[in-house]
């Protein structure tokens, strides 16, 4: 299989890694990349990300969705891919540019049962870092996701949206000063709670001692 292109960043671009250098090159850079991100992101933002010229990642991301479609770079259609050793069955997810952005999704024949499976996960139990999380948002909501990253030391996007999933956080506004998307929890998560406001959640004092003016520290913080 074609390893694709792989060459350099344009005159002027940032200093950066060499992805061209690791395991599987450009092409499994940006394949990486766009495993995780959370909304569509423009070639040129790819490019800038990886330290790669545009032109190359639109190669790229062109070889990607032919490969998740069927097809490769060496069997341009379904037979001669079959005859020349190459899978041509399409993948589970596709490749697609929405308004200039490019994103991985499932593929629509399969939304009945992605729905199915993403329903029944949340019956499942949550896991310590969507405890976590949760706790963070319960106690500091309305909250963006940035703020909740710097209490808890890691990135959150993915743990965001599953509990936004199990409808136990919910999109509050915006906040007005950076304009980032603020979270609070849902009337669901009182439910699963069995209290009738977030002002019968437990106080955090008493169970984290030296902590008692940990809501002034915070208020300051952001002055």
């Amino acid at each position: 299989m074609s390893e694709g292109p792989s060459q350099p960043v344009a005159d002027g671009g940032t200093e950066g890694p060499d992805v061209t250098c690791l395991p599987g090159g450009a092409r499994a850079a940006l394949e990486a990349v766009l495993m995780v991100i959370d909304q569509p992101a423009t070639a040129t933002e790819l490019a800038t990300g990886l330290n790669l010229t545009v032109d190359v990642v639109e190669e790229l991301l062109a070889e990607l969705q032919r490969e998740y479609n069927g097809y490769t770079g060496n069997a341009p259609d379904v037979d001669e891919a079959s005859t020349t050793g190459f899978s041509a069955t399409p993948r589970g997810f596709e490749l697609r540019n929405i308004a200039g952005g490019w994103r991985i999704y499932s593929r629509t024949e399969f939304a009945d049962i992605v729905g199915g499976f993403v329903l029944e996960g949340q019956t499942a139990r949550l896991t310590q870092a969507a405890l976590e999380t949760l706790a963070v948002i319960a106690y500091r909501q309305p909250v963006s996701r940035a703020r909740v990253s710097a209490i808890r030391g890691v990135n959150v996007d993915s743990v965001v949206r599953t509990l936004t999933q199990r409808g136990l956080i919910e999109v509050s506004g915006s906040d007005p000063e950076s304009g980032a998307t603020l979270y609070r929890t849902t009337s669901y998560f009182l439910e699963r709670m069995g209290i009738g406001s977030v002002a019968e959640l437990p106080q955090l004092s008493p169970h984290l001692p030296g902590l008692e003016g940990i809501e002034e520290f915070y208020d300051a913080e952001r002055m």
